[in-house]
């Protein structure tokens, strides 16, 4: 199936459409990196952690594998995307 919605990170593997936003919530799109591209869902971070904080998100694909974490904070100025800022273990 092509389908030009993103990808919500965190959807379960066998979720029947992990590209379907809950409506609702509050999302950013993640920039870069491994998971670049894709969607998270922000609807319970406060203001502070949208405009200041950002995750560590897990990815199997970075540089520390299977267990490893993607960084990504906030884009100064644009509060819909999360920049990648590297990868910790």
């Amino acid at each position: 199936m092509d389908d030009a919605r993103p990808w919500i990170y965190g959807t379960d593997h066998d979720d029947p459409d992990p590209r379907t936003p809950t409506p609702g919530h509050v999302y950013v799109q993640l920039v870069g990196g491994h998971l670049d591209g894709q969607l998270i869902d922000v609807t319970g971070y406060t203001p502070e952690e949208c405009t200041e904080g950002g995750a560590l998100l897990m990815s199997n694909h970075g540089l520390y594998g299977p267990g490893g974490r993607s960084d990504y904070e906030p884009r100064p100025g644009d509060p819909d995307r999360w920049d990648w800022a590297g990868d910790a273990p």
